[in-house]
Order: C-alpha cells, then sequence, then structure tokens
C-alpha cells in the first residue's frame, strides 16, 4: 500500500495514525498541486492528499483513510461499539473546530509562504471568534473526561486535535482553556501525533 501526503493539516492526521497503527503503508511525499498534479488527478480527482492506494484500488479523504487502516489493524482507534459518538466528534471538527482553526492556519502559516496578501479582516474575524467559541465547548466536554468517545483514547481525539500541533505558531486562540491544553498534552506525549513526519520527506 502506498499513503500518498504532503505536510497539510489532513495529511498529517492520515500519517500520524498510519504511524500510530504501524500500518504496512509505503509513504510518498506528493505534490498534488503541483509537478504530481496530472499523475495525482488518476488516483484523486480532487488532486489532493492524503490518498491511499491499495491493490490499485485509490481511496482518499482523511476519515475514509483512517478507517481503512484501522480496519486492516483491527484496532479499536476506530471504536463500533461507540460508531456514533465518534462520528458526531468526526462532523463536529469537520464543520466546526477544524473548519475555523484550518482558516487560521493558512491564513498565518500557508499563505505568508507563498503570497504577501492578507486575509479579509472579516473572514478572520469570523474564524477568531468561532475558534473561541468551539475551543471552548470542546474544553467543558473535557472537564470531565480523559478522552472524547467513551474515555479511552479514540481516533475522535486525533481527528479533533487536527489544528492543535499549530496553535501557538497560527495564534489560535486557546489561552486559559486548561482542560484542552491537558488533553492535547496527552496526545503530544504520542510519538506519532507529536513528529508524524520524523524520518520522512
Amino acid at each position: 500500500m502506498q499513503l500518498y501526503y504532503t505536510h497539510n493539516l489532513q495529511p498529517r492526521v492520515c500519517v500520524a495514525m498510519a504511524r500510530y497503527l504501524n500500518s504496512p503503508v509505503e509513504f510518498i511525499r506528493a505534490d498534488p498541486m503541483g509537478v504530481d498534479k496530472e499523475a495525482m488527478r488518476a488516483i484523486n480527482p480532487n488532486t489532493l492528499a492524503p490518498i491511499l492506494v491499495e491493490n490499485h484500488r485509490s481511496l482518499w479523504e482523511t476519515d475514509a483513510v483512517v478507517c481503512r487502516l484501522a480496519r486492516l489493524a483491527n484496532s479499536d482507534i476506530w471504536p463500533m461499539d461507540e460508531l456514533e459518538e465518534l462520528i458526531r466528534w468526526l462532523s463536529w471538527s469537520a464543520h466546526h473546530l477544524t473548519l475555523a482553526g484550518g482558516t487560521i492556519y493558512f491564513w498565518n502559516i500557508v499563505a505568508p509562504q507563498f503570497t504577501t496578501e492578507r486575509p479579509d479582516p472579516k473572514v478572520m474575524d469570523e474564524a477568531l471568534d468561532n475558534y473561541r467559541q468551539f475551543a471552548r465547548i470542546l474544553d467543558d466536554t473535557l472537564a470531565t473526561r480523559t478522552w472524547l468517545v467513551g474515555d479511552k483514547l479514540s481516533y475522535a481525539d486525533f481527528r479533533v486535535a487536527t489544528t492543535l500541533p499549530f496553535a501557538e505558531k497560527a495564534r489560535m486562540p486557546v489561552e486559559g482553556l486548561e482542560n484542552l491544553r491537558k488533553w492535547h498534552d496527552r496526545l503530544m506525549q504520542i510519538d506519532a501525533w507529536r513528529d508524524p513526519f520524523n524520518g520522512l520527506d
């Protein structure tokens, strides 16, 4: 199997999970929006990473790729007995916390590497306000639990934390959220999450 990745937010989650699960994948760093665009189009019409290729079949989108890797590993990191709760947090992350955090990450970390363009202040203010709101919800939730699903580590924790490794550099508003901080500190004790690209290109 081959896992095509970049160093961006979504592929980072996939690489972290593949390494956490000791998945039997060949990691291939790609440039799907650049020099590899046409080659990548054949395995993902969106020309985006991550992409998992298994027996000439391609699978894209982060959650789908991780689901497949977890099934292959027979791992309860994707807890079937708590499936509804898992899906609730994956959806919440995609539509709320990570959506807002992705905008902040893009404009404060990615865009400055390529352009002097600055975001519309209204767009940035909305993203910051939304991130504050949803990070507070997460912090309140974590006041009464160690992990998000079934009080054991699951993919929900990794997925909801997608943007948090970049919180300081991207200036995400997480100050004073001690439950969130302690929860992510626990995740950062996991080598695969702390440094998923260690030893890779």
